[in-house]
């Protein structure tokens, strides 16, 4: 099916049916909660109001609220935007394989099962918007798939299209470092790690002016490549690299090729970010970190702090969190924030770090990441304040539709189970495919 016949598929039965298969004429509206909006003050005793799965109105308790609407009485509870996560491994997803050190021709949507329970664990975290990336054990790794955590038979039910013309559903994973290095056709060291992707990307230059010369012209045209043409859409600024990386030489290396190929880059864990931060903040590159309660593991991560938040805050640097599940469980995700508050951050700035921020570093901070009239009715409703270890998320909504319920006994067990028990693929830090 063409890109825009698709697309006005997907308009019309939004239109004639709602979000997730049901009719949303009845606007939903929710009094009484403490509302965080993050684009603004919270707002004591809010009213929010969803409509054909939009934010219609936003405010204080004299907010008008449609005739017909639903009214949900939530006092005494907190809301908040859905929270958006910018690594994570759920869906039981893979990428590229050992056969090589680089393949940004494979796609973890081809392998995601859309009907993963990790998908109900995130939710119960409360996160509504997720970046699924194959594993760090390649220098290229492949592409992500920016979803949206609706309920779903197939993957494109799921998918948060960030360019529908050119096909483009989410980035590129790239890794440096320890992970990508090995035997076989994987580099060394680090230097010639740098020079492998160097070396790809100047193909991709060159491929790119091939495909500029022909104008259009079919016959002019190189063969396909598909390893390439990923490239070109980098290049392009069409799809963002999100680049793993822990110590600061290889951070700023991931820099340094983001800066001389002219690419979007979001480093990734960033471990050693407090050494380098001016750094990061001078080159105008965002950084997603991940925060740890209990330390250990990896060698090139042995220096991280839990001050990265505030050390990237104040320098200036655009900063998110991300769980990498199953390194953070989704079911804790609000608790890096708590972290990073904790460790210096601003609460408001820790807070962005969950939703807006990582909504810019995906390309859909026009949709989420904020309770915005327009937006998707994308949010979350908690028993108390969102950094508080006693708090709960009670439900989950995505575009209008509420997704997850803890007073539902099925869906309460995602919320409780031990640690993982509802795992999907394990992931780990060693392997090319999941990780």
């Amino acid at each position: 099916m063409k890109p825009i016949r698709s697309l006005l598929l997907a308009v019309a039965c939004v239109l004639l049916f709602g979000v997730n298969g049901f009719s949303q004429s009845t606007p939903q509206a929710f009094t009484g909660a403490q509302i965080i909006p993050i684009s603004g003050e919270p707002i004591n005793n809010g009213v929010l109001v969803v409509h054909n799965g939009k934010i219609t109105a936003v405010g204080g308790s004299n907010t008008r609220i449609p005739n017909n609407a639903d009214v949900h009485d939530v006092s005494g509870k907190v809301i908040m935007p859905g929270l958006v996560d910018t690594h994570s491994h759920i869906g039981e997803g893979d990428g590229g394989d050992r056969s090589a050190a680089m393949h940004p021709d494979a796609r973890i949507m081809d392998s995601i099962n859309p009907r993963s329970d990790s998908f109900k664990r995130a939710l119960a975290g409360g996160i509504t918007s997720v970046n699924v990336m194959p594993g760090s054990g390649l220098l290229i790794s492949g592409q992500t798939v920016y979803l949206k955590l609706r309920d779903a038979n197939t993957i494109e039910d799921m998918l948060l299209v960030v360019d529908e013309e050119n096909n483009i559903y989410g980035g590129l994973k790239m890794a440096n470092g320890t992970n990508p290095m090995g035997s076989g056709p994987r580099p060394g060291t680090r230097a010639k790690a740098a020079a492998m992707v160097r070396d790809l990307y100047v193909q991709a230059q060159e491929y790119k002016k091939k495909i500029d010369a022909a104008d259009g012209d079919e016959s002019k045209m190189p063969p396909r490549n598909l390893q390439l043409e990923t490239l070109v859409e980098v290049l392009e600024g069409k799809r963002t690299v999100h680049n793993h990386t822990h110590k600061h030489q290889d951070i700023l290396t991931a820099v340094r090729l983001s800066q001389e190929f002219g690419y979007r880059l979001v480093l990734q864990h960033v471990s050693e970010a407090w050494k380098v931060a001016d750094e990061i903040a001078e080159a105008g590159v965002s950084a997603s970190i991940i925060t740890l309660d209990s330390f250990g593991g990896k060698v090139e991560a042995a220096e991280i702090k839990n001050s990265n938040g505030a050390i990237l805050e104040d320098a200036g640097v655009l900063v998110g969190f991300h769980t990498d599940d199953g390194i953070t469980d989704s079911r804790l995700f609000l608790r890096s924030a708590a972290v990073g508050v904790k460790n210096g951050m601003s609460r408001q700035k820790a807070l962005e770090a969950v939703t807006i921020a990582n909504a810019k570093m995906m390309d859909i901070d026009d949709r989420t990441g904020t309770l915005e009239k327009g937006k998707d009715g994308d949010f979350i409703i908690l028993s108390g304040d969102p950094l508080s270890v006693y708090t709960h998320v009670e439900e989950t909504w995505i575009e209008g539709a509420k997704v997850w319920d803890r007073a539902n006994e099925e869906d309460r067990k995602y919320a409780t189970g031990g640690y993982q028990i509802y795992p999907g693929t394990i992931h780990t830090h060693h392997e090319g495919g999941s990780q």
